[in-house]
């Protein structure tokens, strides 16, 4: 599927989460028997944060087989990170890699208040790094993602046959729940 697809299936089923009350993709004994029979065909890959407020699937209505997510606090890269992104590109034929922050990130206001020990600390580094100077919340948070696009738009960069796969930033209002794609 085309990337510009991929993003527009993304924010109808945004829309489609913003006005209900309960409801996520198809997860029914079908698609269950299906998947495991057939494999998986996601049509993209989003890399989202860990916290419990931020459902990729349920944000954008998706079901069972339908996006390839990567989870990890600060919503940062490594090289497992990026070696699942690859592997979802090269192997699964994503064409679209999302990486989606969210308003009051734990990990952005740890690194906005200063700081983090043990292996906390290289997410925290990464994220400091990311947000330089600046003190308002959604927009650090906004910063982070824009540097986890680039680190993500350089490593597929590497790889000519990857050409085709499009690396967008969002920003989920665990709010309102609303996402926002942002430019650059």
């Amino acid at each position: 599927m085309e990337p510009m697809k991929c993003l527009q299936k993304l924010k109808d089923g945004n829309r489609r989460y913003l006005s209900s009350v309960n409801q996520i993709g198809d997860i029914s004994l079908r698609v269950r028997h299906s998947t495991a029979r057939q494999g998986q065909h996601p049509f993209a890959v989003i890399v989202a944060c860990s916290d419990s407020r931020e459902i990729p699937e349920a944000i954008f209505s998706c079901g069972i087989g339908e996006l390839f997510v990567i989870r990890v606090a600060g919503n940062v890269t490594d090289d497992s990170v990026l070696g699942s992104i690859e592997y979802a590109t090269e192997h699964l034929g994503c064409t679209l890699v999302v990486v989606l922050g969210h308003t009051d990130c734990g990990a952005v206001a740890t690194a906005l208040s200063g700081g983090a020990e043990g292996h906390t600390k290289r997410i925290i580094d990464r994220i400091t790094a990311a947000i330089g100077t600046e003190t308002d919340p959604r927009q650090a948070s906004c910063l982070n993602v824009r540097n986890t696009v680039s680190d993500v738009r350089q490593d597929l960069s590497g790889n000519p046959a990857l050409s085709r796969v499009q690396v967008v930033g969002a920003l989920y209002d665990i709010d309102n729940g609303k996402v926002d794609f942002l430019e650059g």
